[in-house]
């Protein structure tokens, strides 16, 4: 029988070098792009009791998380699928300041089955989140975040999709909804599909089926907004989430935002304004994010909250490659007498280097301080540094250390 111990499980994949480098650098560029802005950066658990990850966020999200008892308590515990409830944990009863807060983050989570196709069971969420501020500022300063995060992956928005899950909300109640018969009515939506949302409304009394029958339609630019205060019911909470999208639009005007009423992607999770970010060439989504006030209060406090998250393999696909430089492949020093330490960088001199005591690891500690790749040169392994990554070579050259193109084949 084959030796399989090298398979991984479905959905499942190493990051090999080249991808992992680039994945690492948008990490620390967005990161550095975050806390810029004034966020904060946290690293939850990757375990906790099953009851502080599923805080009532929805049946969804239960569902993609793997769980297993802890040996040492006996409790259920599982593996994160989603570390946004762990922010807010960490604001709401670690941190538990008054004013607002700013935290961003980075790290695996675990899906039971992947999100589509080709989607990995083990994405690297990063993300930033506001607490403390009930206003759309927050939203308008956590999308404007997310477009500026982007653009420092080199990634252009085709569109922001706004919606507002109030909406929703607002028809359920007049409707008179079971819960059952809502959550077949939300799968409907999402899917935009009309026939089974007709079949579903068909006991709702008008205005409230008709509006419930048009929520697939109400989605483009900006005159989705008029056309919803048209036919819609004109109630307070319906009339404060059009507002609000109105407010949004036109704080946002220089982006390419769109409409749309019924996107309810994490409608159990979030309160109130919603959006997603697209690109062109891409099916899906490139990030979501909304409010999801009160959230905190399972933890012991409500607080306001909004923010975004991505997944920073899906964004290093979508960035464009550019040609990384190559390393520099350095010979192995032959008088070890001669090795200066990392410390002993500042006796390196400025410029060329033109004596013959100067020793190969003092030219190695130079180059790399200028930033250069530096991989010595192990003996015996020579034709095999070009698989190693390099593309020049260190040699001397009378007085001086030179670098030459790798001549490999």
């Amino acid at each position: 029988m084959a030796n399989r111990r090298w398979l991984l499980p479905e959905a499942i994949e190493d990051v090999l070098p080249c991808d992992a480098s680039r994945i690492e650098a948008l990490r620390r560029n967005l990161i550095d792009e975050f806390t810029r802005h004034g966020y904060e950066f946290v690293i939850p658990p990757m375990l906790e009791y099953v009851e502080s990850l599923l805080p009532g966020s929805g049946h969804d999200l239960d569902l993609r998380t793997f769980k297993l008892v802890d040996q040492l308590s006996g409790r259920s515990m599982g593996v994160r699928a989603d570390i946004t409830p762990q922010v807010a944990r960490i604001d709401a009863h670690l941190l538990n300041r008054e004013g607002v807060t700013r935290l961003c983050y980075c790290g695996s989570v675990l899906h039971t089955l992947p999100a589509g196709f080709n989607a990995t069971r083990e994405p690297l969420q990063i993300g930033a989140e506001i607490y403390g501020h009930a206003g759309l500022e927050a939203d308008i300063e956590a999308i404007r975040l997310l477009a500026a995060a982007l653009g420092q992956c080199s990634i252009e928005a085709s569109r922001f999709d706004l919606g507002h899950v109030a909406v929703f909300r607002a028809l359920t109640r007049q409707a008179g909804l079971a819960p059952e018969a809502e959550e077949e009515l939300f799968g409907a939506l999402q899917g935009k599909d009309v026939p089974t949302v007709r079949e579903l409304v068909a006991g709702v009394s008008d205005p409230v089926r008709s509006a419930l029958l048009a929520l697939p339609e109400l989605f483009g630019d900006r005159r989705v907004l008029e056309r919803a205060a048209r036919v819609l019911p004109a109630t307070a909470k319906i009339g404060t989430a059009l507002s609000d999208l109105r407010r949004l639009a036109d704080a946002l005007g220089d982006l390419p935002l769109s409409f749309d009423l019924a996107d309810l992607r994490g409608y159990h999770y979030h309160s109130g304004v919603v959006f997603a970010a697209y690109c062109a060439g891409n099916a899906g989504t490139v990030a979501l994010g909304g409010r999801y006030d009160d959230f905190g209060r399972v933890y012991g406090r409500a607080r306001s909250a909004t923010g975004f998250s991505m997944d920073l393999r899906e964004l290093a696909r979508l960035s464009p490659r550019s040609a990384a430089r190559g390393a520099i492949a350095a010979p192995w020093p032959e008088d070890d007498a001669l090795a200066l330490r990392d410390g002993d960088s500042a006796l390196c001199p400025e410029g060329t280097v033109s004596t013959r005591t100067w020793s190969v690891n003092a030219e190695v500690i130079r180059l790399r301080a200028q930033g250069e790749r530096v991989v010595l040169a192990l003996p015996g392994h020579e034709g095999t540094w070009r698989e190693a990554g390099c593309d020049r070579i260190l040699v001397r050259s009378g007085d001086n250390w030179i670098i030459e193109s790798l001549k490999e084949d």
